[in-house]
C-alpha cells in the first residue's frame, strides 16, 4: 500500500466514523481494502482516482450528464443511482431539473468504471456536493442496489423515504426505473 493509498484509507475511516457507521463495519472495510490492494473495482471505490475537473455540457436526465474533461467529451452516468426516465412524468423532468438546479458549470468527476454502453460510471462533485448522493438525499433517485456498493447511498434513501420526499410521495414505478424500463422492453 502506497501513503496516498493510505491517506485515502483513513479518509475513509474517517468519514465513516462520523456517518456513525459501527466500528465492526469499519475494521470490515479496512481489512477488505487491504486484502484487495491492487483489485478492481472495489480498489477504485475505495480508492477513486484524482477527480478530473470538467465543464458541464448538458444534463440529460436526472442521472446522466455530458461533460466536457480537458480535451475530451465525456457521457456519465451517475454511480449508484436510479432516476425516473423522462417518459416518467412527471417524476423523470423533476429528476432532471432538481440534478441542473444543484450543478454549477464546473464539476468534478471521480471515474468508478464504465456501463455496457461504453458511458462514464461515476460520482459527480458540485463544488462540496455530492450529486450522486444529493439526488437520493431530494427523493429524486432510487439507489440502483444491483450497481452500488457504498453503503451511504442506502442510508441516505430511508430519510427520504421515510419523509414521502419526490419519488417517494406515491408508490409507483417511478420508484423503480429499472423496473419501468423492463416492462417498456416487453
Amino acid at each position: 500500500m502506497n501513503k496516498t493509498q493510505f491517506k485515502s484509507l483513513l479518509s475513509l475511516s474517517n468519514r465513516l466514523h462520523k456517518q456513525k457507521y459501527p466500528m465492526l463495519a469499519i475494521i470490515g472495510i479496512i481489512v477488505l481494502s487491504l486484502l484487495l490492494n491492487n483489485g478492481g473495482c472495489v480498489q477504485k471505490i475505495l480508492f477513486p482516482t484524482n477527480p478530473s475537473s470538467c465543464e458541464v455540457l448538458k444534463i440529460y436526465d436526472g442521472d446522466t450528464m455530458t461533460l466536457q474533461c480537458g480535451s475530451q467529451k465525456t457521457k456519465v452516468r451517475l454511480y449508484c443511482i436510479d432516476t425516473p426516465e423522462m417518459k416518467q412524468k412527471p417524476w423523470g423532468i423533476q429528476a432532471r431539473d432538481h440534478l441542473r438546479a444543484i450543478t454549477g458549470k464546473t464539476v468534478n468527476l471521480v471515474e468508478i468504471d464504465k456501463d455496457r454502453y461504453g458511458r462514464t460510471v461515476g460520482e459527480v462533485y458540485s463544488g462540496e456536493i455530492n450529486l450522486n448522493l444529493a439526488q437520493v438525499q431530494a427523493g429524486k433517485a432510487a439507489v440502483y442496489e444491483t450497481y452500488c456498493k457504498k453503503p451511504e447511498y442506502k442510508a441516505a434513501e430511508k430519510p427520504a423515504q421515510e419523509a414521502q420526499l419526490g419519488i417517494w410521495s406515491e408508490p409507483g414505478l417511478h420508484q423503480s426505473p429499472w423496473e419501468w424500463r423492463k416492462q417498456q422492453r416487453k
